[in-house]
């Protein structure tokens, strides 16, 4: 694991495979509790390639000076992160 927030990955790789590539991460807060955003694709081995873009949210916690994965939400589609950006939007919107 990491000791530093910015070195937090979501790629993971196995037998010399890039199979969860990172294309992007955001980090939302930093402290004793992280929250990042990333997005990412996975290897489908049944087509040979990457498939479509996803999207994570994932807290970690700093513990011993490392940081270790507390929990993760999964966006799966474009559609889904599209409904939760127009929600947000609408909550933030209705709270001004």
């Amino acid at each position: 694991m990491a000791s530093n927030v910015d070195d937090i990955t979501i790629s993971y790789e196995e037998d010399d495979l890039l199979v969860v590539k990172e294309i992007g991460k955001e980090i939302l807060s930093k402290g004793a509790w992280a929250t990042i955003l990333f997005r990412y694709t996975q290897w489908d081995a049944k087509k040979g390639e990457y498939g479509p873009q996803r999207y994570s949210i994932r807290r970690y916690r700093k513990i011993n000076n490392e940081y270790r994965q507390q929990s993760k939400f999964t966006i799966s589609s474009k559609e889904q992160a599209t409904k939760i950006m127009n929600t947000l939007q609408r909550w933030v919107e209705e709270d001004s």
